[in-house]
């Protein structure tokens, strides 16, 4: 299988501070990875590196074969779509969902002079249809519910026709119908071999949709434990690497955690 993602022993400090260390992981071909860690665990950090946003201070990393450092970042990040908290606060409020996922073809967030050709308005209205906003395409992103705008971003994210497709806790902020629904929506991606490589973020196992096959699990920015879902998600490493003693259940394809009472 080919390596889309290899991280080898990084590190990345931001002066006294060492965020992530020495992670090394590495993402094969037709892989689903769930990236589970409390707040501060570098999870974020991790996804920035993968996107060719961030450079490592220390170590290697290889994002679809190219090597960071030795690579045009702006040439390889179309390739990556990525759905996050910082750049959805980069969407102008007064932005038409249409164009918000249209504006992804180049990279930006914002109309201005750039020209589309009718097969990236075509792309566009697909992906909004495929994540049932379509109905949504004449309105402003600043107007949509919390749920409703992680439905587009997603879309946007799919612009590209990204090889790779990342996702940092694109169910934060929604309530329990939302969450669900976005969960639904990303179990069919996952069930898609047509999908890109998919790699979510997320603090809650509840959040895990049917379908992703590997999980890695992050304390204090180092690599907890790594490798398939059904061998990683064990009581015992998730306690170790939340810090707490929780119990895991399984039931009909989702996953819970509990605090186990003393």
């Amino acid at each position: 299988m080919t390596d889309v993602l290899d991280l080898q022993a990084v590190t990345i400090r931001r002066g006294s501070t060492t965020i992530l260390d020495q992670v090394s992981w590495t993402v094969r071909e037709g892989e689903r990875w769930v990236v589970l860690g409390r707040n501060g665990a570098g999870k974020t950090t991790m996804l920035q590196v993968a996107s060719g946003r961030m450079h490592p201070t220390e170590g290697t990393a290889e994002v679809l074969g190219e090597r960071l450092g030795k690579v045009d970042v702006f040439e390889l990040r179309p390739r990556v779509g990525l759905s996050s908290a910082a750049l959805a606060d980069r969407i102008p409020s007064g932005e038409t969902v249409r164009d918000v996922v249209l504006t992804a073809a180049y990279g930006v967030t914002g109309r201005w002079r750039e020209s589309y050709e009718e097969l990236d308005e075509q792309r566009a209205a697909d992906l909004l249809r495929a994540f049932g906003v379509a109905r949504l395409a004449d309105r402003y992103f600043g107007t949509l519910s919390e749920g409703e705008r992680k439905r587009v971003q997603i879309a946007r994210s799919l612009m590209t026709d990204p090889e790779l497709l990342l996702l940092d806790e694109p169910a934060a902020g929604l309530d329990l119908g939302g969450r669900e629904e976005l969960v639904a929506a990303l179990a069919e991606l996952a069930a898609d071999p047509r999908s890109p490589v998919l790699v979510l973020v997320t603090h809650h196992v509840e959040e895990i949709p049917p379908g992703f096959t590997h999980l890695l699990l992050m304390r204090g920015g180092e690599v907890h434990a790594a490798g398939p879902l059904d061998e990683v998600l064990t009581a015992e490493n998730l306690s170790g690497a939340f810090g707490v003693d929780l119990a895991v259940d399984r039931v009909g394809g989702r996953w819970t955690a509990r605090a186990v009472s003393s």
